[in-house]
């Protein structure tokens, strides 16, 4: 194909005719009329020999071609944006700018308050406006309406940029009361107690679990089922914070991140154990919109997070050094 043929505005016709799956709002939305919309669409179809948008029960569908380009044209689109915009320094001392963030409450308790220090010392009039998984989507991420997701992902994008912040073991908490410290701890023990079931990854509403879909609860019980044993749950909560409760119930075990265990390390009714059997590990990552990779702002909030868990790593190194496997790989910090 011949670019210098090409009307490259299309580009921008069909990154907004994706995004907003409706030709009059897509026009409004750039300013033009309807009807030169709904051309751009008919020569975005010639050019890419496909309908793009197919008009189903629920409105503009996009067609499969179409969400293979979507993210394409988005990082050529951002591209161009950054090579004409005028690059302006941020300003911490003096910007009124609002962040929001995605965290789960593992990451929020773990990593937020420090990163929250680090602002109010080096930005004091930034605002942090922090949500849960449950609040937002990816099209949040995609589109800038959120800054940064922060959470363990099952599956993220591709389009997505994102930087590993540290690798996470688990540890089991627990009432020093509790019953089977009288006995060593092992599998067996382990299995005698009754848990506390903790997880949320990812973006969305959460749903209902199934205590006999070991397949989808998680980490520590697909652990257990692949040698063929199962935990009794009698708990199941989408808190680290709450788990952490719970668990100074005399007779219940919660198996989470190091580092939420970790928070209660001054907690004389808790002790914490290593688990009794090998739980595969984790990353906690940063992951954000390829709209936001070249803004001021927001290079100079991901140093920011970078520096605060790296300095959490520091500081947790002497507790975590028990949880790591011997074979574990330190944490890669590459960012893509």
């Amino acid at each position: 194909m011949d670019l210098s043929r090409v009307d490259l505005n299309l580009l921008v016709y069909l990154d907004v005719l994706l995004r907003e799956r409706n030709v009059t709002k897509a026009a409004n939305h750039l300013g033009i009329t309807q009807p030169a919309m709904s051309n751009g669409l008919r020569r975005l179809r010639d050019l890419f020999g496909d309908p793009l948008l197919v008009r189903t029960s629920e409105g503009m569908t996009a067609t499969e071609r179409a969400r293979e380009l979507q993210p394409l044209v988005r990082g050529i689109l951002s591209d161009i944006e950054q090579a004409v915009q005028e690059k302006t320094p941020f300003a911490a001392g003096e910007s009124q700018r609002v962040f929001r963030i995605m965290a789960s409450d593992y990451a929020e308790s773990c990593l937020m308050p420090r990163v929250l220090r680090r602002i109010r010392q080096e930005a004091p009039h930034v605002t942090l406006d922090v949500l849960t998984p449950s609040d937002v989507s990816f099209l949040d991420v995609e589109q800038g309406r959120l800054d940064m997701a922060i959470n363990r992902f099952d599956k993220i994008p591709q389009s997505f940029h994102q930087k590993t912040l540290w690798t996470e073991h688990f540890a089991c908490l627990m009432n020093g009361r509790n019953p089977i410290l009288k006995e060593p701890f092992t599998l067996d023990t382990y299995l005698d107690a009754s848990h506390i079931w903790v997880s949320k990854t990812g973006f969305g509403v959460g749903v209902g679990v199934n205590p006999k879909d070991v397949q989808r609860l998680g980490w520590v019980d697909e652990a257990l089922g692949r040698m063929g044993r199962k935990r009794q749950i009698s708990v199941f909560t989408r808190h680290y914070q709450v788990a952490m409760l719970l668990a100074e119930q005399h007779d219940l075990i919660a198996t989470l991140p190091s580092r939420a265990a970790w928070l209660q390390k001054d907690n004389s009714n808790l002790v914490v154990k290593v688990p009794p059997f090998e739980i595969p590990p984790f990353e906690l990552k940063m992951a954000w919109s390829p709209l936001l990779q070249h803004n001021s702002d927001h290079q100079w909030l991901r140093k920011l997070i970078v520096e605060v868990a790296e300095e959490v790593d520091v500081e947790f190194a002497p507790f975590g050094a028990s949880f790591e496997s011997p074979q574990t790989a330190p944490a890669s910090h590459s960012e893509r």
